[in-house]
């Protein structure tokens, strides 16, 4: 029973972690969008503020694709109650939402649509 509870102990400590890998991600994500887009790295082709989106929402689906797993491996493993399960259930809708969302911001098209079939169309 006491390696039970060491063990999720520590996974609740994993869970966090990859919560602050993600956080990291896009905080980092957002610095390294915002160096580039003040270099001007993109401004002879005018496409500088399209850049800087893409790369903010790239940094942003990062992170929140680690985000979600920190969620599941600590209410699955850490603390299983319905409560905590429909929560999570909640939270992963809200996030794929999301990343959903940022997936057809950046790339103009759903993310199960064919990638070279819907980049010819447009």
């Amino acid at each position: 029973m006491e390696s039970l509870k060491a063990f999720r102990e520590f996974m609740d400590v994993v869970g966090t972690a990859v919560d602050g890998v993600g956080v990291l991600l896009v905080v980092l994500g957002m610095g390294f969008a915002s160096w580039r887009f003040l270099l001007g790295t993109q401004q002879a082709s005018g496409r500088s503020y399209v850049v800087y989106r893409q790369d903010l929402g790239r940094a942003i689906l990062l992170g929140l694709e680690f985000l979600v797993a920190g969620d599941i491996i600590r209410t699955v493993v850490v603390d299983p109650t319905l409560n905590n399960v429909l929560v999570l259930g909640v939270i992963v809708v809200i996030r794929t939402f999301l990343s959903m969302a940022l997936q057809l911001e950046l790339h103009g098209r759903w993310p199960w649509q064919g990638g070279e079939e819907a980049e010819s169309k447009s």
